[in-house]
């Protein structure tokens, strides 16, 4: 029999029960009507156990559906005494899946007179009823916006019985007023919510805008009136006087620079050419002097009395402090970028310093010659004075210089050297004074030169004869007002630099021929000292092989015990036109070329072992005709080839560029080779 009987099955209702049933209906929608927000769950309890008397069951309950249909918990219920509560937390579409999909899915209320008459597919709710001592059962469905959104179920726990089904409408009717119910007071908690949400964002807006420190301003497109609240008057200095004519005095007092940028904005933003903008300009107060704003607008658009219209909206705020912070910050990080560009330069200039083994500053010798140049340079070491350092190639005079700048109060501070002959004529200007980026072609950075890196220090400046006539301008100009100006950037800069230049020429003979200035010449021969030649200091030819040989076998990894006496007197007789640095050199050779504990060296040229005859008229010829005969018979033996491993450069000792200047100058030609 199906459980949801018609009148005539004998489970009809009495006449006195009907009467009864809608009296609980009419008193509970009068009581859901009544019952206010935080009073509804308890009211729908009430009325549940109402229902659930009238009809002798055990349970009665609204239950919720989830908008997927897969969750299925319990909202409300009243339970008869002694039986077990069925948590909110359980999801009863696992417990009941054939229930659920009946109701849910097909919409239909189920009534279960007996758990014997369930369908075998029904096994999973058998067992969860009988594990909650029902015995029988009715759910209806409560379709909300076309879908089930709740369910009614009443449970009977002590007889199996027949649920009238004329009752199932009055039963979905009072759960659909149920849901109205619930629905109400759902949308009450959220308008609550809001408001709460609004009060909490007004307070934070509020507090913001205090914080912040705004001034509002508002006017209505193509009529104004312009409306400014009481902070921006206060910020713009506006006073009651000034407010019929308060656009034109903020105009007027705004920096003349930034007034056509604020202009344009508040033109933009009449026309709807832009909906919203911001800038930062500078504004003249009349009692606070230079201040900046930020200026942020929007064009809003609103119901006017005269019909749609638009209004600007600004929000002015003081950024003085702000923009002097930046301000000190931008120029702290120049000068950490000028400070990083310095110690990358010290960086690369040090790593090619100690590539080059530059970093002795011994002068070896206990000879007349030596000595006496010396104590010249103790004597002007403890100065600032310029130093010209002049004498042969070879001879040391960049160890001389780092003999002097030891010795000076500037010796915290790395040497800085430059090699004027080294260095392209088109680039020597950028490389002593730096330039800017772009200052000329192919000028991808800024690059701080070489009198920057050497501020607070000393600057070497070899081969200072070789230095182009427009430069040799410039460098006065720096000795004389200790300024300097990068290429690209007409700003002076202060620097602090001492100078100490050599040459190996005649820069006296430069100045007569016009190739070097005589101003320069004089500003630089302020303090000159000659370091001497090798041939006349033989007598530290011993003391000077000793540690070269000690030096150059640390780096070989080769070790002697002793240098052969006849070739230390040989290397005494020969005159070394390529001084100490042609002396290491020939050491260098003869210890690779070397096997045993003992080193045999032999000087360059057989001239060197001449009777002391042929020597002494050597040395009595003119130094040029030396000169050009040695670089002549080593060119020779190199077989004509400068440059490279074997070439005559290496050989003497010589960059390529300055023997290529040596040979040019003495006029030595390569003879014709098919002659």
């Amino acid at each position: 029999m199906d459980p949801l009987s018609p009148p005539e099955s004998g489970a009809a209702a009495s006449p006195v029960d009907r009467v009864e049933f809608e009296t609980l209906i009419s008193d509970t929608s009068a009581h859901l009507i009544q019952a206010q927000p935080d009073e509804l769950k308890a009211v729908i309890e009430t009325a549940l156990g109402r229902f659930r008397t009238f009809f002798r069951a055990g349970r009665c309950a609204l239950l919720t559906v989830s908008a997927d249909r897969q969750v299925v918990k319990v909202f409300a219920a009243s339970y008869a005494p002694g039986i077990p509560q069925v948590s909110a937390e359980v999801n009863l579409a696992a417990l009941f899946p054939w229930s659920t999909r009946k109701l849910v899915v097909e919409v239909s209320a189920t009534g279960t007179r007996r758990l014997a008459d369930l369908p075998p597919e029904a096994a999973v709710d058998r067992a969860s009823w009988e594990a909650l001592s029902t015995k029988s059962s009715l759910m209806v469905p409560l379709v909300t916006a076309s879908a089930v959104s709740h369910l009614i179920v009443m449970a009977s726990v002590t007889e199996e019985r027949e649920w009238p089904v004329e009752y199932v409408p009055r039963l979905r009717v009072l759960g659909e007023m149920m849901v109205a119910a619930v629905h109400r007071q759902q949308a009450f908690d959220a308008v609550r919510a809001s408001e709460a949400h609004l009060r909490e964002q007004t307070t934070r807006l509020a507090a913001a805008v205090e914080a912040a420190e705004l001034g509002f301003s508002e006017w209505v497109v193509g009529d104004g009136p312009l409306f400014l609240d009481a902070r921006l008057r206060d910020l713009l200095g506006i006073g009651p006087e000034d407010e019929p004519q308060a656009y034109d005095v903020w105009l007027s007092r705004t920096a003349a620079t930034d007034r056509d940028q604020l202009r344009e904005l508040c033109r933009q933003l009449e026309v709807g050419e832009i909906e919203r903008a911001a800038a930062e300009y500078r504004y003249d107060h009349p009692l606070r002097g230079r201040i900046w704003f930020r200026h942020t607008a929007r064009r809003a658009h609103t119901d006017l009395a005269t019909g749609p219209g638009a209004k600007v909206i600004s929000a002015v705020q003081d950024i003085t402090d702000r923009r002097g912070r930046e301000e000190a910050l931008q120029q702290a990080h120049e000068e950490v970028k000028r400070l990083r560009d310095r110690l990358e330069r010290e960086n690369v200039y040090l790593r090619k310093e100690v590539a080059h083994g530059a970093g002795s500053d011994l002068v070896i010798g206990r000879s007349p010659a030596i000595v006496h140049a010396l104590e010249l340079a103790t004597q002007v070491g403890n100065t600032d004075a310029t130093v010209l350092l002049l004498g042969e190639t070879g001879t040391g005079k960049e160890r001389f210089a780092s003999f002097i700048h030891q010795a000076s109060a500037r010796r915290g501070h790395h040497m800085v050297r430059v090699n004027c002959s080294a260095i392209p004529t088109a680039l020597i200007e950028s490389e002593l004074f730096g330039r800017e980026k772009g200052a000329f072609t192919g000028a991808l950075s800024r690059q701080i030169g070489r009198f920057e890196l050497a501020h607070g220090s000393t600057l070497f400046l070899d081969e200072i004869g070789d230095l182009p006539i427009d430069v040799q301008v410039k460098l006065l100009r720096v000795l004389q007002e200790r300024t300097i100006e990068r290429l690209g950037n007409p700003r002076p800069i202060d620097v602090d630099v001492r100078i100490i230049a050599a040459t190996n020429g005649n820069l006296e003979a430069a100045v007569r021929a016009g190739t070097f200035r005589s101003d320069l010449y004089y500003r630089l021969n302020v303090f000159p000292i000659v370091v001497p030649a090798l041939r006349e200091r033989r007598e530290d030819i011993p003391v000077l092989v000793e540690t070269l040989v000690e030096e150059l076998g640390a780096l070989m990894r080769k070790r002697f015990d002793s240098v052969e006496r006849a070739s230390i007197e040989a290397l005494m007789r020969y005159d070394w036109p390529g001084n100490v640095r042609e002396l290491r050199n020939v050491l260098e050779r003869a210890m690779i070329l070397a096997s045993g504990p003992t080193l045999s060296v032999a000087p360059p040229h057989a001239a060197s072992t001449a009777p002391a005859a042929a020597r002494a008229s050597t040395v009595s010829r003119d130094m040029r005709d030396v000169e050009r005969e040695h670089i002549l018979r080593v060119l020779e033996a190199a077989n004509w080839k400068v440059r490279g491993v074997n070439g005559a450069a290496a050989v003497l000792g010589l960059k390529p560029t300055t023997l290529e200047a040596r040979i040019a100058r003495l006029g030595i030609r390569r003879p014709d080779r098919r002659a």
